[in-house]
């Protein structure tokens, strides 16, 4: 069972997740791969509305989408996106990146090889993982402005289309732990984390919700310098 609290600790660390960014128009909009589908079917959607004129599907496969995803993440994104409509010249292909890091870089010379000059990008990519990936993509790509982007769910609507509780508040808790340890190690910009997240995300971990958590130690882990 979940208890109360750590349902409402969950939600709290959703809604830090989430960068809150109007949307607007920018000059590509980029897919970073998952198990999600939905990140493909959002970039379809904000093409659709005219917020960017070409898509780039970035990543590989993982052991968690290896045998839904065979092809690679990047590739079934692409599909789906041609399956929607969208032409095939509209639709870049990273097929090669294996973390977020790589997700942005990779990208990053994919555009600059097919001559695309951008100075802002639609970032998208899970729902609670908005935040690490600007962070990760302000670190790497500080020229271009970034507009954080995902599928419009409510905590609720995500554990429901997952049908399991206890992995997505897992999942949180790694995604915060890593804006709390990668800025040291040059991999993001650090982000302020008010207080009320991190007494949340120490509850989550003492609760139990760790098996997304990377081995670290135990200072670092929970946040502390």
């Amino acid at each position: 069972m979940i208890s109360t609290q750590a349902w409402a600790d969950a939600r709290r660390l959703w809604d830090y997740h989430q960068m809150g960014h109007t949307l607007r128009p920018c000059s590509v909009a980029i897919g970073l791969g998952s198990h999600d589908m939905g990140v493909a079917d959002t970039a379809v959607d904000l093409y659709e509305l005219g917020m960017a004129p070409l898509l780039v599907f970035t990543g590989a496969t993982s052991p968690t989408t290896r045998d839904r995803m065979p092809r690679g993440e990047a590739v079934h994104y692409r599909e789906r996106a041609l399956e929607r409509g969208v032409p095939a010249s509209a639709v870049l292909v990273e097929p090669h990146a294996r973390n977020t890091g790589e997700n942005i870089n990779f990208s990053k010379t994919v555009l600059e090889k097919a001559g695309v000059r951008v100075s802002s990008v639609l970032l998208i990519s899970k729902p609670y993982e908005e935040r690490r990936a600007y962070a990760t993509a302000r670190k790497l790509w500080p020229e271009v402005e970034i507009v954080s982007a995902s599928s419009p769910m409510t905590f609720n609507e995500y554990v429901d289309s997952l049908q399991d509780a206890r992995l997505v508040i897992d999942m949180l808790v790694g995604a915060l732990q890593r804006l709390l340890i990668y800025p040291e190690e040059g991999f993001m910009i650090s982000q302020p984390v008010p207080d009320d997240v991190l007494h949340a995300y120490e509850r989550l971990r003492h609760e139990g919700f760790i098996s997304r958590l990377l081995p670290t130690s135990a200072g670092t882990a929970s946040g502390t310098p």
